[in-house]
């Protein structure tokens, strides 16, 4: 009886390993260690900017949404690792591919700050998914471990 109680629970935990057995498809950027830590420490500061982004938009403060989206997502953080040793900046030693879907993803920030800054809501609105396209897309095809 016990045992028949268990089994579904068991072929519950079968399906749901499996896609966590299966091999990671991505492909692997190698990026030296210290630049392995930048690039998941930007990673982190860009979801906490997303989520500040995101609650600044259901309150409907677009223009501190845009400025948020700029600072720390858009085109002008270009360049924010140029202090750091050669070794622990990310841009330079990833694929090309990799980096331009970076690159794709600022220019998204900044696109979306340019119109939230304006005023314009609705464009604003319409363009917020773009600001995780890019992310979803680089984080899909892409790993550092």
């Amino acid at each position: 009886m016990k045992a028949d109680c268990l089994r579904p629970l068991w072929l519950a935990g079968l399906l749901l390993a499996g896609p966590l057995m299966a091999e990671d498809q991505r492909q692997l950027a190698t990026l030296p260690p210290p630049a392995q830590e930048t690039l998941r420490q930007e990673m982190l500061a860009n979801l906490v900017a997303l989520n500040e982004i995101l609650g600044l938009v259901a309150t409907d403060k677009f223009k501190e949404a845009g400025a948020v989206a700029e600072q720390q997502l858009g085109l002008s953080v270009q360049g924010r690792n140029r202090d750091k040793p050669f070794d622990a900046r990310p841009g330079p030693h990833m694929p090309q591919a990799m980096r331009a879907l970076g690159m794709e993803g600022h220019r998204a920030a900044s696109e979306f700050a340019k119109a939230a800054q304006a005023g314009e809501r609705d464009r604003a609105l319409a363009l917020l998914p773009n600001l995780t396209s890019a992310c979803v897309s680089c984080h899909a095809s892409w790993r550092i471990r």
